[in-house]
């Protein structure tokens, strides 16, 4: 172990005061490594007087992980709980500012943002002045509009309700002269009378005991408004309404609402009541209303008036909040941060453990080895700003936890790194799969994808985001284009792989091209009226590179792409398992782990090849000589009666006893897998206790007792039993797993193949169909639906195809062959976490 003291007179006082602006680990050169960055424990002791500007460049340094220490505590009794409380209450009114500039219309200005310290008292006690302020300038406002709307409201009720009184009572004098003729000539009524006809029997001396209400009612609530009152008053009412031409501000919701004017004419007290009753149910609102002409008149002007006034007052109410809304949109973005890293900085002082005789601060996290100077100058300068007379103790400590993973990455291998992360964090240590994924994930997406067309369109459309990457990285994308926009650089990569593989296959949009020279076939007969019949003739040298493209209709198309395509994809999936298998040597070797290189990487390259790599073998013994031999018989017969003679399937001489050899390698690598290992990780562990009892015996009674509780401890961990059921399971999943891996990566052929008709359906029968019309608009819409089916078909459906079964082929096939995953990863305490969030 070893400390050192950051002597706050030493080194480093011509960088006084001086911050970082972006985080350490951006900064540093980004080359992706096979193993993860080596880490280091470490003890900070901090003086109080220093702990606060030691944490702050610390988080703008952004490399060290710090432990909570405190995780046994409440949060109430934590030692700064009651600041971290006060940032939290201080961001609640920061976002309350925001919201109200969003809603005013305004956006945060950026006004001169200087570096200036900004004093955490000060701060909370300007906050809470602009809230106080903004709040009563809100609730003044609230109030003037509400008045404001019902004196608008109440102009409506004044314009239209008198129409109402003027007819009703002309209706009421012709009604009444009706039942007085009626009443005359003797007619008799069978039902007792209704409202108006009551008034009206009673006389025209009488008709002020006929009351009305009026005022406003959504439009959307008319209808069973006057339901429910007309069933309440047994139809003694009568409801008069006219809808409003446009929209209401609503003085309680503050809405723009359709809204009708309503009068309700009714007779007695307790009509009366029943019916406020439902207006206050329903929401309507209720104004009076003078019958006198005169008043009616009179009160018009004076409501014009205040409306006038107010509207004066709302407009000068609303300037003033706008002012006080610009001048906090100057700073608000810059103090929404400034909190942010207090409250985070508080936070990680919590963490920390207090020795308050000593007057320190206690903390222990994770360090990149490469770091330490960086970090040791950080602590140093925090010592010399704070004008602390003791310095921070740096103490790099010894432990046997495991740490966390760090990659170093950059925006091109962080999207990859990603991909592997989402199946597992690396193990400190353990090989990383994101240096080969970078070539081999969009390779086996380009032989399911192969054609240069379509990797050319998907080569622009990604060199789109690529160039304005700082643009669109500034903004809110959806959800499907930030997924796109993440993973540019996989599209970019899919997409030349794509290209060089639709070379390969010589499609072009499903069309073949003599790129590289003229055709190696021709015809039986000159005219090529039998090539779909009869098939081609070879004539001279084989192509140069890739498929020739006179094999594009003729009638062993299929059937040789088809086989091509197949043994491709076993060519592929043998060699990448082999990879996985390889790089579990490395790990096992890099852990010192013997048992793993010779009871699990051998008997596994030689099970897995000695079947699956010795069919590699005769498919490329096959390609190089042209044999027609039957490699599903050879490997089928090689299991049920590997003696028998080949016959004309013997690819080459002595294969029958090599697939004897092979056979019984394959066989004999399952017990090498299965038994050995158990028994050995057995005797290992007895060893190791009985090296523990030889160190009680000579160990004193403290010692002893400490080492008899490991001895327990250890005894106890240890399960013969589970030991041989996990080793049992684990050769089983690989022995199946052999078999049905490679059988897995025959979907590179069958996804290949697919995408090649699919595209040679849509140019034979959509865009070739409608360039056979002479007319114009047939062929432009031929040319559209192709467009169409290509982009949405093709370049999306089958691409998220492809990358999913890529994405499949290294998670399942690939990684389980040596991956863990069951590490964690390395989480700095950082404040560029903190402005992305704010983004």
């Amino acid at each position: 172990m070893a400390f050192e003291i950051l002597d706050p007179r030493g080194r480093g006082s011509n960088v006084a005061g001086g911050r970082y602006r972006m985080s350490f680990l951006e900064n540093l050169p980004a080359v992706e490594q096979f193993r993860s960055e080596e880490m280091n424990m470490v003890q900070l002791i901090i003086p109080v007087e220093s702990a606060h500007r030691s944490i702050t460049y610390l988080g703008e340094l952004g490399c060290l992980q710090f432990k909570n220490l405190n995780k046994d505590k409440s949060p109430f009794q934590l030692t700064y709980a009651n600041q971290v409380k006060r940032c939290g209450e201080m961001l609640r009114k920061l976002h309350f500012f925001r919201e109200q500039i969003s809603k005013s219309g305004l956006c945060p200005s950026d006004g001169p943002l200087l570096e200036m310290d900004i004093d955490f008292d000060d701060l909370e006690a300007q906050l809470a002045e602009y809230e106080a302020e903004l709040q009563e300038i809100n609730a003044n406002n609230e109030k003037l509009q509400r008045t404001y709307s019902e004196l608008s409201e109440f102009t409506l009720v004044l314009e239209k309700a008198g129409m109402f009184l003027s007819k009703s009572q002309t209706n009421m004098v012709a009604h009444q002269t009706e039942m007085e003729e009626a009443s005359y000539n003797g007619d008799e009524f069978v039902d007792s009378p209704l409202l108006l006809e009551q008034e009206i029997q009673a006389g025209m001396s009488r008709q002020g005991r006929l009351g009305f209400v009026s005022g406003l009612v959504p439009t959307a609530k008319v209808v069973p408004f006057e339901r429910v009152l007309f069933r309440a008053t047994r139809g003694n009412m009568l409801f008069k309404q006219v809808a409003v031409e446009q929209h209401v501000k609503d003085p309680v919701l503050s809405e723009m609402v359709p809204k009708v004017v309503f009068v309700i004419f009714f007779s007695g007290d307790r009509a009366k009541t029943k019916i406020l009753k439902i207006c206050e149910t329903f929401g309507a609102n209720r104004y009076p209303f003078p019958e006198d002409a005169s008043q009616q008149r009179q009160i018009m002007v004076e409501v014009s008036e205040r409306l006038t006034e107010l509207q004066t007052t709302v407009d000068a109410g609303i300037r003033h909040r706008n002012n006080v809304l610009i001048t906090i949109g100057y700073q608000l973005e810059k103090w929404i941060i400034w909190v942010k890293k207090e409250k985070a900085i508080y936070h990680t002082l919590n963490m920390l453990n207090v020795d308050v005789t000593k007057k320190c601060l206690v903390g222990v996290g994770w360090v990149p080895i490469f770091a330490k100077a960086q970090i040791q100058d950080a602590l140093h300068r925090a010592t010399l700003d704070s004008n602390s007379q003791v310095g921070t103790i740096f103490h790099m400590m010894d432990t046997t936890e495991s740490p966390p993973t760090y990659f170093r990455t950059n925006k091109f291998t962080d999207a990859f790194q990603e991909i592997v992360n989402a199946y597992g964090m690396a193990k400190y240590q353990e090989a990383n799969p994101a240096v080969y994924t970078i070539i081999t994930f969009p390779f086996l997406f380009a032989v399911m994808f192969g054609d240069w067309g379509h990797g050319l369109c998907l080569l622009l459309a990604t060199l789109v985001l690529i160039l304005r990457e700082k643009k669109l990285g500034r903004q809110k994308l959806g959800d499907i284009m930030e997924m796109a926009f993440a993973g540019r650089y996989i599209l970019l990569m899919m997409a030349l792989f794509s290209i060089y593989c639709g070379i390969i296959y010589n499609e072009f949009f499903s069309i073949p091209f003599h790129i590289f020279g003229p055709s190696s076939y021709r015809c039986h007969d000159l005219s090529c009226s039998d090539a779909s019949s009869r098939g081609l003739v070879k004539y001279r040298d084989p192509y140069p590179f890739g498929v020739d493209p006179q094999w594009r209709g003729s009638r062993t198309e299929l059937p040789f792409l088809n086989s091509l395509k197949m043994k491709m994809s076993i060519l592929l999936g043998v060699a990448h398992m082999n990879l996985g298998i390889i790089l579990s040597y490395f790990n096992a070797k890099f852990f010192a782990n013997s048992l793993n290189i010779w009871y699990q990487f051998v008997p596994q390259m030689i099970f897995l090849n000695s079947l699956f790599g010795y069919l590699c073998l005769l498919i490329l013994i096959k390609w190089c000589t042209g044999s027609k031999a039957d490699l599903y018989h050879v490997m089928i017969y090689m299991f049920l009666s590997p003696t028998d003679d080949l016959g004309e399937n013997q690819l080459f001489w002595g294969q029958r006893p090599i697939q004897i050899l092979l056979l019984l390698l394959a066989f004999v690598a399952v017990p090498w897998m299965l038994l050995p290992k158990p028994f050995l990780l057995r005797k290992q562990h007895l060893l190791r206790l009985q090296g523990r009892a030889y160190g009680i015996l000579d160990s004193s009674d403290t010692d002893s007792f400490d080492m008899e509780r490991d001895f327990d401890v250890e005894h106890e961990d240890f399960n013969f039993s589970e030991i041989c059921v996990h080793q049992m399971i684990h050769t089983i999943e690989f022995v199946l797993g052999a078999v049905s891996n490679t059988a897995s990566y025959l979907r590179l052929w069958a996804l290949s193949l697919a995408h090649s008709e699919l595209s040679a359906v849509f140019y034979e029968k959509v865009l070739q169909s409608a360039w056979g019309y002479d007319n114009i608009f047939i062929r432009i819409a031929g040319f559209a639906v192709f467009a169409c089916a290509t982009v949405v078909v093709l370049l999306l459906m089958e691409t998220l195809s492809a990358l999913l079964h890529s994405l499949r082929l290294h998670w399942v096939e690939f990684q389980n062959k040596f991956y863990e995953g069951d590490g964690y990863k390395f989480n700095p305490f950082s404040f560029t976490s903190l402005g992305e969030e704010n983004e």
